[in-house]
């Protein structure tokens, strides 16, 4: 057709994908109008009376059970874990009260995956995958009534384990391409049948699943169900003990203790009512797990996420206090500021955008974009989160054992990544790819009229893009020339003006390039990972800042509060990176000339920001690194005072150092003073103590908050070592038992 080289080719498969879930806050920024009226009326939710009692109770209950170095050598939880989480119902948290869930929000959900998290991360898996894609979310939505009924207690109250199988060696993020597959016929009972093979790997909970879901093609030769003879993408539910059906085999992921492996199935034989949705549900497959993801991935992983960034930054601030070099506490440091700054940031974004995403959902939305959003940024936020931790820590993060109070967070950040849409496709194409198709005013209508043929309906399409793109270009160049004093009228009120105005800009520069992208690669616009990659880094950056100053507005902070002030900062910083790196590389004739020519000079001679202050970031650093409102506010909801974690010998000394602060400084003065005798100085550690209470500079009740946070400090620095053979032996005991080798 005329107009085929303005659009990209899309499959049956990639369509089901792009129509799931809505269209949500990307719409505003694809259309370069953020309308901050409408941002500050989208759902800020608070948890129930009963979710904060479930997580004070039971969710503290489960932490308190479970010791993450000892589930490190068992590669397993504790029974006594797997037993409270069954009792109290952790596998069905969003599932109806009805059927035996606990019928919580999902903000409810983010909140206790996201506490289970900051404690143990096989812990927090173990609750996750349940209240997932795998299989309880899909029932509730597609199930017919009898698998409801059969499925949905049992899987709440832990009689039954569950687990969804989609991965395959040749099939990962390209999970369309599955070949794992099913065939309907008739039993000699005259009853519809499905006869299945299939062959998965990295399945998560696999090992110990009594039900799988199960992703395959399902042909229908004789066309049984009605639904043609290739229905195609289906999902089914198998017991993993029937015949043919083998799990119990295991992955080391990492050495990260929760249950994944392979499962295979060879001429495994269900009744066709097995097919989730019951025979109407052939085909449908794909459809419904694109659907759930569309939420589900903004909620899991983030919640996952957001509870370990809190927990690093706690870990962070009381390490910096506890650590002395040079004389004084590593904390006074602008490098190790410097780091933990980023922390700090990334923490307040990770959970802003969490609590702003569980409300979109709760609200009805099932942002595609923006939880492919959400999914991607706050994950790899936590991976840098955590080399910058390590950074902090040093040693005491690299020597694993029960001291580490960063042990498993590399090898979890790693893990995070990967599922669930692998974050280098997240980022190259669903985000901007989908996001645009999505998103953009035009593109979607401008697709459809050229599938169908309607010529006619296809240039209306093009007449109305094209006037967009040119009305866009113009509001820009007003924009860029005003600094975004006249973006949006609605970023004139209330508070964080400066912020709101230069996000309003930065958008109305992002619509303006991804339409300029979209027009200009049409059908190349999927093989184009540099240019989306960048503007989706653009969009990203645009969503977080956007909820950071969405946190501050439900929180009440003020106008010049530093850490939103860095927070969006830093976004603008990173959208102002992206603006520069697309232009510069823009390769198309003519318009380069343009684009890597003045447009590049301008956007470099006139940045949406010069970045955070470093002003803002030391008092962002210091102002949580003493005890307090600012840090409990920051990292609350996080599992804290369990007898296993050495975060809380370690937030101990943290308050202890912090009370015996002003009497250092005193013993300090004293010393250089001279007041001290050099020789008793000399002859005891911690004798400058005993020489403050002796000439009266402190009072012996103060000598002992002094003598005790020292002691405290010291034991918190110390780091675990093993004898070699026994350290050995732990390790070949736990590979054996991952890989079920006989001892």
């Amino acid at each position: 057709m005329l107009f085929d080289r303005f659009a990209p080719k899309i499959s049956n498969t990639e369509r089901q994908a792009l129509e799931a879930g809505t269209v949500w806050l990307e719409r505003s920024l694809f259309s370069g109008r953020l309308d901050w009226n409408a941002v500050l009326r989208e759902s800020y939710p608070a948890l129930s009376v009963a979710e904060q009692a479930f997580l004070d109770g039971p969710c503290e209950a489960v932490c308190r059970a479970v010791n993450p170095w000892l589930g490190q050598e068992m590669m397993d939880l504790p029974i006594t874990a797997w037993e409270i989480l069954k009792k109290e119902r952790f596998f069905g948290l969003t599932l109806a009260v009805e059927r035996g869930g606990r019928g919580f929000s999902a903000l409810g959900l983010t909140a206790i995956v996201g506490k289970l998290a900051s404690h143990s991360m096989p812990l927090s898996v173990a609750v996750l995958i349940p209240n997932s894609v795998g299989p309880g979310e899909l029932i509730e939505r597609h199930g017919t009534d009898e698998q409801k009924r059969e499925y949905l207690e049992a899987l709440a109250k832990g009689d039954e384990m569950p687990a969804f199988a989609l991965t395959e060696p040749g099939a990962g993020s390209d999970a369309a391409s599955i070949v794992s597959h099913g065939r309907v016929f008739r039993g000699d009972d005259g009853e519809l049948k499905i006869v299945l093979n299939w062959r998965k790997r990295y399945i998560t909970l696999a090992p110990i699943a009594t039900v799988l879901g199960l992703a395959v093609v399902l042909e229908d030769p004789q066309d049984l169900l009605g639904q043609g003879p290739k229905p195609g993408i289906t999902c089914v539910l198998v017991k993993t003990s029937l015949a043919g059906a083998v799990v119990g085999r295991r992955h080391d992921a990492m050495g990260v203790a929760f249950p994944n492996g392979p499962t295979e199935g060879v001429n495994v034989i269900v009744p066709s009512s097995a097919i989730i949705g019951g025979p109407s549900g052939a085909g449908r497959g794909w459809e419904m797990l694109m659907e759930a993801l569309s939420a589900g991935r903004g909620l899991s992983l983030p919640a996952q996420s957001a509870g370990g960034m809190k927990r690093i930054a706690r870990v962070v601030t009381a390490y910096a206090q506890a650590r002395h070099q040079f004389g004084m506490p590593i904390a006074r440091f602008e490098g190790i500021k410097e780091k933990i700054s980023s922390i700090l940031v990334s923490a307040y974004l990770s959970d802003a955008a969490r609590i702003f995403v569980a409300g979109a959902v709760m609200a009805g939305h099932r942002p595609s974009v923006i939880s492919a959003i959400s999914k991607h940024e706050q994950t790899e936020m936590t991976r840098r989160a955590v080399m910058d931790a390590m950074d902090v820590l040093g040693g005491a993060a690299l020597c694993r054992g029960p001291k580490n109070p960063l042990l498993m967070a590399l090898e979890g950040s790693a893990i995070q990544i990967t599922v669930e849409g692998a974050n280098i496709l997240t980022r190259t194409l669903i985000i901007f790819g989908q996001g645009v198709l999505r998103g953009h005013p035009h593109a979607l209508k401008h697709l459809k009229a050229i599938e169908t043929g309607f010529v006619l309906g296809a240039a209306v399409s093009i007449y109305r893009h094209i006037f967009f793109s040119v009305w866009t270009q113009c509001r820009l160049a007003l924009a860029e020339i005003t600094r975004g004093l006249l973006t949006s009228a609605s970023s004139w009120r209330g508070t964080f003006k400066s912020e709101k105005r230069r996000l309003s800009w930065a958008a109305l520069r992002f619509a303006a390039l991804a339409d300029l992208t979209l027009l200009v690669n049409g059908p190349a616009l999927k093989r184009r990972g540099h240019a989306n990659g960048r503007l989706a880094d653009v969009l990203s950056s645009l969503f977080l800042g956007i909820c950071a100053v969405r946190r501050a507005e439900a929180e009440g902070r003020k106008a010049e509060d530093p850490l939103v002030r860095a927070s969006v900062a830093a976004c603008l910083f990173r959208a102002d990176a992206a603006f520069v790196s697309l232009l510069r590389e823009f390769d198309t004739p003519v318009l380069r000339l343009l684009l890597r020519g003045p447009a590049l000079w301008w956007a470099r001679f006139n940045p949406l920001t010069r970045g955070p202050q470093d002003v803002d970031l030391d008092t962002v650093v210091d102002t949580h690194m003493q005890p307090g409102a600012a840090r409990d506010v920051l990292t609350s909801g996080i599992s804290l005072g369990s007898p296993h974690d050495p975060l809380t010998a370690l937030d101990s000394a943290f308050t202890s150092l912090a009370r015996a602060a002003p009497l250092e400084r005193k013993i300090a003065v004293a010393r250089r003073e001279g007041l001290f005798d050099a020789e008793t100085l000399a002859e005891l550690p911690d004798a400058d103590i005993a020489e403050a209470y002796r000439m009266s500079v402190i009072s012996g009740d103060e000598a002992m908050v002094v003598a005790m946070a020292r002691k405290l400090g010291r034991e918190v620095i110390e780091v675990d070592d093993f004898e070699t053979g026994t350290l050995f032996q732990t390790m070949q005991d736990a590979q054996r038992r991952a890989s079920q080798e006989p001892v």
